[in-house]
C-alpha cells in the first residue's frame, strides 16, 4: 500500500506543477483585468487600488466556481446571458479607460513647506473600486475562456472527482491571487515616472489604449 500511495502522491504533484505551468501564462497574460490593473497601479498607485484588487480576485474567483459547477457552460450557451455579460464588460471597460486616460497626474515629492497644494494642482480622483472589479471579473469573456480551457484540460487526481476538483480550485485561486497581484504591482512601477505632466498622461493613455485593445482582442476570440 505504501508504494502505491506514494505514486499516487507524486502524481498529484506532478499534475498539480503542469497545471500551474499552463495557468500561469495563459490566465497570468494581458487581458482586460489584468491591464485595468496594471493601468490603475500606474495612474493611482497600489493603496488605492487594493479594493478593486480585492474585486478582481473574488470575481474571477466566483469565475472559477462557475466553470468549475458547469454553471459557466450553461450561461455562455443561452445566446442572451452571454450578450449581456459582454455588453456590460465592454461598457465598463470602455469607462475605465476614459477615467485611466483623464487621471490627474501625481506630483512628485516635495519638501515639508511645499506639501499643501491648491485645489487646482491636486485634483481629486479615485480608483476604481472593489464593486467594478466584483463587475468586470465576472463579465470578463478573457476569464471563462482562460480559466474554462484550463479546468477542462487537466485533472490532478482522477482517481477522486472531488479531491480533483478541490485541488483545481484551490490551484487555480491561488493563480488568479498572484498574477493580479503582480499586474498591480507592475503598473505601480511607472508612478515613479508619472511626476512630469506630459510624460505621465502619455503613460496613462497608453495604459487605457492597451486596456481597450485587452477588451477587442477578447471579444475577437469570442467570436
Amino acid at each position: 500500500m505504501a508504494p502505491k500511495t506514494e505514486k499516487a502522491r507524486n502524481m498529484v504533484i506532478e499534475n498539480l506543477l503542469l497545471l500551474w505551468l499552463a495557468a500561469l501564462p495563459l490566465m497570468g497574460s494581458p487581458g482586460p483585468a489584468t491591464i485595468s490593473l496594471a493601468a490603475s497601479g500606474s495612474a493611482f498607485g497600489i493603496r488605492p487600488s487594493l479594493g478593486y484588487l480585492g474585486g478582481i480576485i473574488i470575481g474571477t474567483i466566483a469565475v472559477l466556481l462557475m466553470v468549475a459547477t458547469g454553471i459557466a457552460a450553461a450561461l455562455l450557451a443561452h445566446p442572451v446571458a452571454g450578450q449581456v455579460l459582454t455588453a456590460i464588460a465592454a461598457i465598463y471597460i470602455l469607462y475605465l479607460a476614459w477615467k485611466i486616460a483623464t487621471a490627474p497626474i501625481r506630483p512628485a515629492s516635495k519638501p515639508a513647506h511645499q506639501t499643501q497644494a491648491s485645489p487646482e494642482t491636486t485634483p481629486e480622483a479615485k480608483a476604481p473600486d472593489f464593486r467594478g472589479g466584483v463587475m468586470l471579473a465576472i463579465a470578463n469573456p478573457k476569464a471563462f475562456a482562460a480559466i474554462g480551457a484550463v479546468y477542462a484540460a487537466h485533472a490532478i487526481a482522477p482517481h477522486s472527482l472531488w479531491l480533483d476538483n478541490t485541488l483545481k480550485i484551490t490551484a487555480l485561486a491561488l493563480v488568479i491571487v498572484l498574477v493580479n497581484s503582480l499586474w498591480l504591482v507592475f503598473g505601480a512601477g511607472f508612478a515613479r515616472l508619472l511626476s512630469d505632466p506630459r510624460f505621465g498622461r502619455l503613460i496613462n493613455i497608453l495604459f487605457a489604449v492597451l486596456l481597450v485593445a485587452s477588451l477587442a482582442m477578447a471579444l475577437l476570440s469570442l467570436s
